[in-house]
């Protein structure tokens, strides 16, 4: 049987964040980040009910690299794309 992942409050609170400021959807969010969609959901649930007492788990202290990757990760993604958008835009424009 496969050993259930276990990630710091530092990283759920950050995907939250993350979820709730993109334009992406929850589902985006949670597949970049190389989560289930409805674990995302249920974080953004927990947080928005227990506020700071939200996520008082264990989480493993390497996660804490892993969730910083997958922030950059996913914020260079989402610059990706908006330049790839505008490069676009432009290139239709100059035409």
């Amino acid at each position: 049987m496969a050993k259930r992942k276990r990630y710091t409050q530092e990283f759920k609170q950050e995907a939250v964040r993350l979820a709730r400021s993109s334009s992406d959807s929850v589902s985006k969010i949670a597949r970049d980040l190389g989560l289930n969609p409805n674990m995302l959901s249920r974080w953004c649930r927990e947080l928005e009910a227990d506020g700071a007492k939200a996520f008082r788990g264990q989480g493993n202290a390497r996660d804490e690299e892993v969730a910083r990757l997958r922030r950059e990760l996913a914020q260079v993604k989402q610059e990706r794309d908006f330049l790839k958008d505008a490069a676009a835009y432009f290139a239709k424009e100059s035409k």
